[in-house]
């Protein structure tokens, strides 16, 4: 039997530890809930109209995240420019700063005293304390971690073999979709988990930009810094489905390369 170093042993305690840190929270709000909790806190008015506005305005931030940030990932990825380098930084500035300065950012361009406001005013449309606002700030928020996870995937794409698709007669956009996407689709997959993760749990931005307004703007982490006001065990029961419902959808796009590697070995 091969002894493991002293080192070794500290690094696996320490790796115990910290995954035991990580996984604590969510052990903790299993425990604590009965069967009888759960069915008084699915069974409240507040659940349903909180999860479906979270889910639906999660799936289109994710929509709107991959549409856009997978071509800016792929032209960070391959540009040396100075612009790209800057851009990369801009692009990454909302993961460091405070959800609520990013809020009050928001509120600021798009407020009615905002840089956009009067023009929008103009247009007859209102953002601030809507579900659009709901949308934009998690898009803020979250599309940071996709863009960053499809560049460095993108940066794995050989030049050589998009140059071999172009020398074979593939449009730009055709070696993109057919050499390019699949070969980076795993970090792809990866990012758009992360990005979806992220706008579920989304709470300071939102709070400050959309409000906590129930049935309009009131996501699942709102829902449960309600909860709390009044009703510690109904926040507990809402942070559980919501750990729930976040884990199951993290598990299936993380799976999804897993099951197309199944298949192409088939």
């Amino acid at each position: 039997m091969t002894r493991l170093s002293p080192l070794a042993t500290l690094g696996g305690l320490f790796a115990a530890t910290l995954v035991g840190l990580l996984l604590l929270p969510v052990v903790a709000l299993v425990v604590s809930t009965s069967t009888a909790e759960l069915r008084a806190g699915l069974a409240h008015p507040m659940f349903l109209p909180a999860l479906a506005l979270s889910l639906r305005t999660t799936l289109i931030t994710l929509v709107v995240s991959v549409a856009l940030g997978t071509p800016l990932a792929w032209w960070l990825a391959t540009s040396r420019s100075r612009l790209a380098r800057w851009t990369a930084v801009a692009v990454e500035l909302p993961i460091v700063i405070p959800p609520a300065v990013v809020g009050v950012g928001l509120l600021q361009a798009f407020g009615r005293q905002g840089v956009f406001g009067p023009m929008l005013a103009s247009l007859g449309m209102s953002i601030p304390f809507t579900e659009r606002a709901v949308v934009l700030a998690q898009v803020v928020v979250s599309a940071p971690f996709f863009v960053q996870a499809a560049a460095t995937a993108f940066r794995r794409v050989d030049d050589d073999t998009m140059l071999v698709a172009r020398t074979l007669g593939a449009s730009p956009v055709e070696a993109f979709a057919r050499i390019a996407v699949p070969i980076a689709l795993p970090g792809l997959l990866a990012g758009a988990s992360l990005a979806w993760a992220r706008a579920l749990g989304e709470f300071g931005a939102t709070l400050l930009f959309a409000g906590n307004l129930p049935g309009a703007t009131q996501t699942m982490p709102l829902a449960i810094f309600a909860a709390l006001e009044s009703d510690v065990r109904l926040a507990v029961v809402f942070s559980l489905v919501l750990a729930g419902v976040g884990g199951l959808l993290l598990l299936g796009l993380r799976s999804m390369p897993l099951t197309r590697a199944r298949e192409q070995n088939r």
